[in-house]
């Protein structure tokens, strides 16, 4: 096997050759260090660069992997980290000038489950600060590049890493999802991204934007690389009060049993969707149903309610996150973000407990729709990306602030907790990547999986 493309590999196949002796993880590792040097003054994707800890780490994982004590799949592979995430005597800056020297005296639990599987953390990602924007623009350090063309914005706010995959400077990512955090990038870096039912990944050592929205999840090239890194961050953890006490499990399960027979809901399109992101959802409908998909058209009545709650609750809870930060650092945050920060102040208590009543009732909404349907689907973003720093798009004629476009489908999935997912379906006629969101029941990500890799499968075909 010819090792001259090997930043492009999956997972399995980069495994393979380390298990064969035919690539170390030494020369992987190199050749991606010297990459993102090259690259990375003017992408701005990672904000550190883990240059000498990798490589200790690299050679390391190649004595082992040699002497047979393989740790897991991810022995010795490179893994990039969102600046979010806290990495032991590493700073972690969330993206901001306030907390760009802050480092912490530990591990995230997520970091500890990567590095016990024997992964590489190769640096840490870019972000928009303090998570708090889809557009993935605002961040002290620069706002991340994107690859597909430079005026547009990356998506946000695990941008970094939704770059980092797209431009092969890591094998893997980790994320964090608060309204689509994960998937708006992943569609617009044409990647996989998994926002996993809510508490299955432990938040332990995952810098808080809204307590009961955070998710953290795999972001990858493919759907197989989706599953196996999930199936490594899943598990109990009593630090975190949120997490699951559910047993580990393996996502890959199903990704080859196909869908025949199964029952696709797909959720009534609003009217801010562009006409090329719904041909192309119109086009992956049409795959599914040549799988043996039944499709059936479902409509939430209270949408811009479900939509309208989700944002109440993430403004009261950032508030109350960022207290103390606004009183104590006065200055020093971008404007935007601050700005949206401070508006939490306004949110009443009424206005949250409503919130909270309303995310009981589409729960209980969302759980009759799955007796009948297998999974839901939706355009993961109704429009393509923006340009950098745009506030106001331009959909079908009609004008919309950017903050109420971009997690139009996504935000509504982080006030339910259920498990979503994003991939790839196509390429708009100015080069930029679209995305589907697969919907699932809570702890369903084994079969989500499953209809993605269908997906998958016949777009890579084609």
């Amino acid at each position: 096997m010819s090792t001259e493309n090997f930043l492009e590999w999956d997972i399995e196949t980069l495994s393979n050759a380390f298990a064969s002796r035919t690539l170390s993880p030494v020369e992987v590792t190199e050749k991606l260090l010297a990459n993102i040097q090259k690259d990375n003054e003017l992408s701005n994707t990672y904000i550190t660069v883990l240059t000498e800890k990798a490589r200790q780490a690299a050679k390391q994982a190649e004595i082992e992997i040699q002497q047979g004590r393989i740790k897991s799949i991810f022995h010795g592979v490179p893994i990039a980290i969102k600046d979010l995430i806290d990495t032991k005597d590493i700073r972690t800056t969330m993206g901001s000038r306030i907390f760009k020297d802050r480092i912490p005296g530990e591990d995230a639990t997520v970091v500890t489950k990567l590095k016990e599987a024997g992964a590489i953390i190769i640096g840490k990602t870019n972000t928009h600060e303090f998570a708090y924007g889809a557009s993935g623009d605002r961040s002290y350090f620069g706002s991340p590049v994107n690859p597909f063309n430079p005026k547009k914005m990356p998506g946000g706010s695990s941008s970094g890493s939704g770059v980092a995959l797209a431009k092969n400077l890591c094998y893997a990512a980790l994320g964090t999802d608060t309204g689509g955090s994960i998937r708006i990038p992943a569609s617009y870096m044409g990647i996989v991204g998994m926002k996993p039912s809510y508490g299955r990944v432990s938040k332990y050592g995952v810098f808080p934007l809204a307590w009961t929205l955070d998710h953290v999840g795999p972001m990858t090239r493919s759907v197989k690389d989706n599953a196996l890194l999930l199936n490594v961050l899943v598990g109990q953890d009593k630090r975190d009060a949120f997490a699951l006490p559910d047993a580990t499990e393996d996502f890959t399960r199903f990704l080859n049993t196909g869908i025949e027979g199964t029952s696709i809901g797909v959720l009534e399109l609003s009217g801010f969707v562009e006409n090329e992101v719904r041909m192309q959802f119109e086009q992956a409908i049409q795959h599914f149903q040549q799988l043996g998909a039944m499709i059936r058209v479902i409509k939430v009545e209270e949408y811009d309610a479900l939509l309208a709650a989700f944002r109440t609750t993430m403004q009261a809870e950032a508030y109350a996150v960022h207290t103390t930060n606004i009183k104590n650092y006065p200055d020093g945050w971008d404007a935007e973000v601050k700005e949206r920060i401070v508006s939490g102040v306004t949110v009443t208590a009424k206005d949250y407990i409503e919130a909270q009543l309303l995310k009981r009732q589409m729960i209980q909404t969302y759980t009759e729709f799955f007796r009948d349907l297998d999974v839901i689907i939706t355009p993961t973003v109704p429009i393509v990306a923006a340009d950098v720093n745009q506030r106001i798009v331009q959909v079908n004629g009609i004008e919309y602030p950017i903050g109420l476009v971009l997690n139009h489908y996504t935000g509504p999935l982080n006030l339910t907790g259920f498990p979503a997912l994003s991939l790839p379906i196509g390429i708009s006629t100015s080069g930029l990547p679209i995305g589907l969101q697969i919907i699932g029941r809570p702890l369903s990500e084994a079969n989500i999986y499953r209809f993605a890799m269908a997906l998958e499968s016949v777009i890579n075909n084609n």
